[in-house]
């Protein structure tokens, strides 16, 4: 007679008494205890936990000790939910009054007024929740989670976003500027409008202000709303040139996705926003597929940089799905880049060389594990964030284009 292995005659067995009718509790309450017991066939999935972001994820600690990606890190490899845990760590950037282009102390529109965006997706349960143009709420991370948990819609914006936060309990603010953001507002003011909006230091010299023309800014101005867009764009960039702004801070954002050792896999970013923008305008932060997409069996992309190019493109999006068909995360965000130049085509978006004059960056996680940071520019934010179980590091953006965007 030929010998049947434990496993075989469990398997055979089973199929039998299956066979027979009976579900699968039947079939461990007939076999004997000892081979209803036997081990899994299929072992459980384990993928080393990784938390990917740009750099404002390791550079702000809001006077603690962690960075954003050592604490969501260090909350997933303990167990903790991966959204949950991803958010936590953007909270500290959110918090942290010296980081000028998220959350407190973020950048403001141009009326002088914060306006907030935030978007989360949490990959295995395909939920996902974002807030736009949001007032008074420091850490809105926390509130597009709430709309995602707590509703059956994906995005809430303005008053209305306002009022959830406030019905859910958040602590609303009459003004979440502090004085170094309120201080770079005015400064930017005064270069928009200098006939009405003074500079102490120079007030009272002779030709001082005079001669400015009508107010621009005004509705009664005689520039077009895109002209006057794009001079307060301008005025903003020659802040960066100067030192005033951090070029990573004009644009604003963190983004930052992450996946545990379950395979588990999700996304949150968080934003004030581009600089001085137009009030109400939102960008591409809290749009699913265009500021981030992440689908659980595939992976993650998140942005930071011009919000409108991954709008008209639907880029993060893009990066994912270009994973879907077999990409890397260095080549799949290549792709994506690639898509935006090309369709980067109105003059005053061009430089000198005929290149987009603007930067977008993706930082690209998938399902195995594997990560990457890519840029328009790779010189022009030289860097990105991971942490892993080396710890929390700065790595080189991998640029498309040579030179930067002004160049």
């Amino acid at each position: 007679m030929t010998s049947m292995s434990r496993r075989k005659f469990v398997h055979t067995s089973t199929a039998g008494i299956a066979v027979a009718g009976l579900g699968a509790s039947a079939v461990e309450a007939v076999l004997p205890e000892h081979l209803s017991a036997a081990p899994a066939v299929h072992a459980p999935r384990s993928i080393s936990p990784v938390v990917i972001s740009d750099v404002s994820g390791i550079r702000y600690r809001n006077g603690g000790d962690e960075s954003a990606v050592e604490r969501a890190f260090r909350l997933i490899t303990a167990g903790e939910d991966v959204l949950d845990a991803l958010v936590e760590g953007v909270n500290i950037p959110e918090l942290d009054p010296e980081e000028s282009g998220i959350g407190y102390g973020g950048l403001p529109n141009a009326d002088g007024v914060v306006q907030l965006d935030s978007c989360c997706m949490h990959g295995p349960k395909r939920w996902a929740g974002g807030v736009a143009a949001l007032e008074g709420v420091r850490t809105p991370s926390r509130v597009a989670k709430a709309v995602m948990e707590l509703t059956d819609h994906h995005l809430l914006v303005g008053e209305g976003a306002r009022e959830f936060a406030r019905q859910l309990g958040f602590a609303i603010e009459d003004d979440l500027n502090t004085e170094r953001s309120r201080a770079l507002w005015l400064e930017w003011r005064r270069r928009v409008d200098p006939g009405h909006w003074l500079d102490p230091s120079t007030r009272g010299r002779r030709g001082v202000g005079e001669d400015t023309g009508p107010d621009t800014t005004g509705s009664h101005g005689r520039q077009s709303l895109r002209e006057r867009s794009d001079r307060f764009y301008q005025a903003g960039l020659d802040m960066v040139d100067e030192g005033l702004i951090p070029e990573e801070s004009f644009w604003g954002t963190i983004s930052c996705n992450g996946i545990g050792p379950n395979g588990d896999i999700c996304g949150v970013t968080t934003t004030s926003g581009l600089s001085w923008k137009i009030p109400g305008r939102v960008g591409d932060s809290p749009i699913l597929g265009a500021g981030l997409y992440v689908d659980g069996a595939v992976g993650a992309a998140g942005s930071t940089g011009r919000g409108e190019a991954n709008l008209y493109n639907l880029a993060s999006f893009l990066v994912v799905e270009n994973m879907r068909n077999g990409m890397h995360p260095k080549d799949a965000g290549m792709a994506a880049l690639r898509r935006i130049q090309d369709n980067t085509v109105d003059d005053r978006l061009l430089n000198a060389r005929g290149l987009p004059a603007f930067d977008v960056r993706f930082f690209v996680l998938n399902a195995a594990g594997e990560y990457a940071g890519v840029a328009l520019y790779g010189a022009s934010e030289r860097n990105f964030a991971v942490c892993t179980e080396r710890g929390a590091e700065e790595l080189p953006l991998e640029g498309l284009l040579e030179g930067s965007p002004r160049d």
